[in-house]
């Protein structure tokens, strides 16, 4: 699959995971909530790891910055 991920979308990515990771230590997230948004948060490492997000290529969304010829 094709890179989509610009620098600034990664680290946006990453600091949202690591916030919700925070709030689910911390006992502040419990329950379902913190299911679904430590599945979410999952999700977003993987993606700015790999550079790609799968829902951006139906939508041809494009953060990198290139410009496609």
């Amino acid at each position: 699959m094709p890179k989509n991920m610009g620098l600034i979308d990664k680290i946006a990515r990453i600091v949202l995971a690591i916030v919700v990771a925070v709030l689910i230590f911390t006992g502040s997230l419990t329950g379902v909530a913190a299911v679904v948004l430590g599945i979410l948060a999952a999700v977003f490492i993987l993606t700015s790891v790999v550079g790609t997000c799968p829902l951006y290529l139906p939508f041809k969304i494009d953060t990198t910055g290139k410009k496609k010829a």
